[in-house]
């Protein structure tokens, strides 16, 4: 039976490279969406609407890149769409009665019906795509080459998981978000606002967010189509539950999740056809067995913000 999964030519090194590799280029997107996430929980908010911001910011970068002829400025389009989109959710989670996790709900809805619905005229044309730094050009091996084909975005969101993570530890703005996230009554005794700091924080997430769906739609696979996303959005929440609120957990959970991702066609690559939908589905069963294990009481308010809904 082994046999038919392990041929006797497997090669663990190339199928460590593919790992690697789709890491890198499927873990990317995660990186933003689950940072962007983790800065508005911070602030005791749940976005659950990622996969509409998603999703909207993926056609919203696609079709300025079409326009302008620049995938950067795609990249901006996109982060001003999701931006947008988060500062919806901030101002209408901030009214009196309003469930934050509902109108996620609502506003994924909202967000991949908008793309979906202005997005027809761009699935056919092909945009300028984001370019990509060789780093293996060193090497004769094309796969460790292919392997070490790096997009920008990926470059930029670790400085960015590192920024975040030292912006929340060592600064007054983020003294003040954790302090709003964690400790509602002591932030309004000491005079910050709560409600203004809540909308900046669920914009800013947006925006990240946003720049995960222009890395879909601008580089891998680098297209725009109704089915781009696959629940990436969703995904990133249980990635910073699994992450414990902390910026850098969320850069090598996201990193983690991308080589689940690329274990189906990895393995497919190397001649193992035998299970493939079951391996493509890899990630979403990580994503099960991470919610089974954190989400019980006793461990989801390990390190959250005392005033996440989540945990309340």
């Amino acid at each position: 039976m082994l046999n038919e999964f392990v041929p006797n030519t497997f090669d663990f090194g190339s199928l460590a490279l593919a790992l690697f590799a789709g890491a890198i280029r499927i873990g990317t997107p995660f990186i933003f969406v689950s940072l962007g996430e983790c800065l508005t929980e911070k602030a005791g908010r749940v976005n659950l609407g990622l996969e509409g911001i998603l999703v909207c910011g993926a056609m919203t970068g696609y079709a300025v890149s079409l326009h302008t002829g620049s995938p950067w400025l795609g990249v901006l389009g996109t982060g001003i769409s999701g931006m947008m989109l988060g500062a919806l959710h901030g101002l209408i989670c901030s009214l009196r009665g309003v469930n934050d996790i509902a109108f996620g709900i609502a506003l994924m809805i909202f967000g991949t019906g908008l793309a979906f619905y202005l997005g027809k005229p761009f699935i056919q044309p092909q945009a300028p795509m984001l370019p990509s730094f060789s780093l293996g050009d060193w090497s004769t091996n094309s796969q460790l080459r292919n392997a070490l084909e790096i997009n920008g975005l990926f470059l930029v969101g670790i400085v960015l998981a590192g920024l975040l993570h030292w912006g929340m530890a060592s600064t007054r703005w983020g003294l003040v978000l954790r302090l709003v996230g964690d400790h509602a009554e002591t932030a309004r005794a000491l005079g910050y606002r709560l409600i203004p700091v809540r909308i900046m924080a669920t914009a800013a997430g947006g925006f990240l967010a946003a720049i995960g769906g222009a890395y879909l739609s601008l580089y891998y696979p680098g297209s725009w189509n109704e089915g781009l996303s696959s629940g990436q959005g969703l995904m990133a929440v249980a990635l910073v539950i699994f992450a414990r609120w902390r910026p850098l957990r969320c850069l090598f959970a996201a990193l983690l999740f991308g080589a689940t991702g690329a274990l189906g066609p990895a393995l497919q690559s190397l001649g193992i056809t035998s299970g493939y939908y079951l391996f493509n589905a890899a990630p979403y069963v990580l994503t099960l067995v991470i919610m089974i294990i954190t989400c019980r009481t006793d461990r989801t308010v390990s390190g959250a913000p005392g005033e996440l809904s989540l945990t309340r």
